[in-house]
């Protein structure tokens, strides 16, 4: 295969690249079908073209009339490109925006219920409480287990993987609340809430402040083209000095070597395991995906690895620093304990009852993220046409609560994937008082709140195929698949 040797370089080196493809070029259109076309979803219809011809038609003879109904007010919606644009289940909403629809955030706060800002201590510690008992319960199983099913023999790895497969799902809640503490959404104390963040986070290797820190800039530059943080997507126009990953080169290679159909396979497998399984790791020791002005970090060494083309925006200024290392303090107790235990008992008793589960930890982690502000159909911005508002609107709710028959999911991940456009208008909002703030957001800003939905699996599929890098449309930077066939980004 033809691969990019920066491609290859980038792989080895775990550094997980935002990539994917997938492919939808309707026929160019005017500015006034554009109009109509974003502001009335057509992208829903199947036969595009003879429908703007019947509103034509029709717009033709109601001018005929002498009696008109009185006409809606009309937004005048964004007029772009859409050659070799792919649709999602938002069905080209975010792509219909402007900055004008995006209110200011007082405006927004009014509409949710004050009561929703109040973390409570009490409550925050009983869903603590359910996490912790869930995950302890599925280690006890594990460690049960461990006499009859020794992990060094390969014939039990299915049973450990399924164990690794649970185990991590419901410890994944665990860390929604350390990630809650981080926020300061989980109690008014803030010792506490400090000790039990540090505690979760370190016990999963992430490293508290900074990723508190870190984390808190991806809020305040949501598909920020520039000085995002994590899944900030590849610009086609780079210059070859600025690109580290030729995504499209590669994404062609691929699908020129094995043919569209499962060249299209191929390429989105390779994007789903660089971002489920080294994703995570690579974004904390090379700050993989993250905002390309801030140069190269590392969440565990507070300077810029390469020199930042802003260098006031780095991302651990000041007394952040000092409290990058005090986090390295609880990641490298934790890891030294993970090492004596491999050395003591044997490296496959570690990783059937902690590695295991913490991968699958991270692979929800990076799901979450990737599809919260990830998709074929929704843009990023520049530092002219970005604002916090119309950043966080940005994010996309989608049906996790339909993950499983039970909703069991959602309630073990405390909803962080349901809610998640509330959050991060406000992340002070505690996850048990976000969707009264959803609902909220979802009746007051209905043309603005994007929820998609497509069933998880499906969405995670289609963002695979079909996101390997930006083009500049107007002001928005979407999604590029005028090389592949539209569809083979479908969903069943």
């Amino acid at each position: 295969m033809a691969f990019h040797p920066k491609c290859i370089a980038a792989f080895l080196a775990a550094a997980s690249a935002c990539s994917y493809a997938g492919a939808f070029a309707p026929t160019s259109r005017s500015s006034a079908s554009r109009q109509q076309l974003t502001r009335a979803n057509v992208a829903t219809m199947p036969n595009f073209g003879g429908f703007l011809d019947t509103i034509g038609n029709n717009n033709s003879n109601n001018n005929n009339n002498s009696e008109k109904e009185p006409e809606e007010p009309q937004r005048a919606g964004a007029l772009i490109d859409l050659d070799g644009i792919a649709f999602s289940g938002l069905r080209g909403q975010a792509l219909s925006l402007t900055t004008a629809d995006f209110p200011d955030s007082g405006t927004v706060r009014k509409v949710i219920p004050a009561d929703c800002f109040e973390p409570e201590t009490a409550k925050s510690l009983g869903y603590l409480s359910v996490s912790l008992a869930g995950t302890a319960a599925c280690t006890a199983f594990g460690v049960a287990a461990l006499p009859v099913l020794d992990p060094a023999n390969f014939l039990t790895l299915p049973f450990w993987t399924a164990y690794s497969a649970v185990t991590g799902s419901v410890a994944m809640g665990l860390w929604v609340l350390a990630h809650e503490c981080g926020h300061g959404a989980f109690s008014k104390d803030k010792k506490l809430q400090d000790a039990v963040g540090f505690a979760l986070h370190s016990l999963m290797l992430v490293p508290y402040y900074s990723w508190q820190r870190s984390h808190a800039v991806h809020h305040r530059y949501t598909n920020h083209m520039e000085l995002g943080e994590t899944h900030v997507p590849e610009d086609k126009g780079d210059t070859e000095s600025d690109k580290m990953y030729e995504s499209l080169d590669l994404r062609k290679s691929i699908v020129d070597k094995f043919g569209d159909e499962d060249g299209i396979k191929v390429w989105g497998g390779l994007q789903a395991f660089l971002h489920l399984a080294v994703g995570w790791p690579a974004y904390l020791l090379i700050g993989a995906t993250g905002g390309p002005d801030r140069g190269r970090t590392n969440h565990y060494y507070p300077y810029p690895l390469s020199e930042p083309k802003q260098p006031k925006k780095e991302l651990f200024p000041g007394n952040w620093k000092e409290k990058v290392y005090q986090s390295d303090i609880g990641v490298a107790a934790v890891a030294a304990a993970a090492l004596a235990w491999a050395a003591c008992d044997g490296l496959p008793e570690m990783m059937a009852l902690y590695g295991g589960p913490l991968i699958v930890v991270n692979a929800w982690l990076v799901l979450y993220t990737w599809l919260q502000h990830t998709d074929v159909d929704v843009p990023h911005f520049t530092d002219s046409d970005h604002n916090f508002v119309k950043g966080a609107f940005h994010t996309i709710d989608r049906p996790y609560d339909k993950l499983d028959p039970w909703g069991a999911i959602d309630f073990l991940h405390h909803k962080i994937g349901s809610t998640h456009v509330a959050h991060h208008f406000d992340s002070t909002i505690p996850h048990y008082k976000a969707q009264v703030a959803t609902d909220a957001i979802k009746e007051s800003f209905p043309e603005i709140y994007l929820y998609d939905p497509t069933p998880i699996p499906e969405a995670l599929w289609r963002v695979c195929k079909g996101c390997a890098a930006v083009v500049k449309r107007g002001d928005y930077y979407i999604w590029d698949n005028s090389d592949v066939k539209a569809e083979l980004l479908e969903t069943e």
